[in-house]
């Protein structure tokens, strides 16, 4: 007993097992489901996910956009609610290439925001 007496106070001040930006990272690579990093790349700032012909021969390319400069409310709304920024309103969209993440928690957004931040 007195050997967990002398432990009791290494829990309790101790620090998280891990902090919130590799939280954030974590999460980032693989939030239950696709990652981020597929389509916004290792550094958020986007990339080309495909490149297909259209029926008049045209090349057309699907890109995720650069997400390190979006505003947290921007950010939260794409992330949480599939809604957009349009006109200065957010609007719900029906169609996407992004998956949905609507399971996320507010702090799991947050955590991820906050990497996305940090990242040089």
């Amino acid at each position: 007993m007195k050997k967990l007496l002398l432990f009791l106070p290494l829990f309790l001040f101790s620090e998280d097992f891990i902090s919130n930006y590799e939280y954030g990272a974590m999460l980032y690579k693989n939030p239950r489901g696709i990652g981020c990093i597929k389509c916004h790349g290792a550094d958020a700032k986007g990339k080309i996910i495909a490149t297909y012909r259209d029926n008049d021969n045209k090349e057309k390319k699907i890109i995720a956009p650069n997400i390190k400069k979006v505003s947290y409310k921007v950010f939260y709304e794409r992330v949480k609610n599939s809604k957009i920024l349009k006109n200065g309103k957010f609007k719900k969209i029906n169609y996407s290439v992004m998956p949905k993440y609507g399971y996320l928690v507010d702090s799991e957004i947050k955590a991820i925001y906050n990497y996305i931040k940090g990242l040089k």
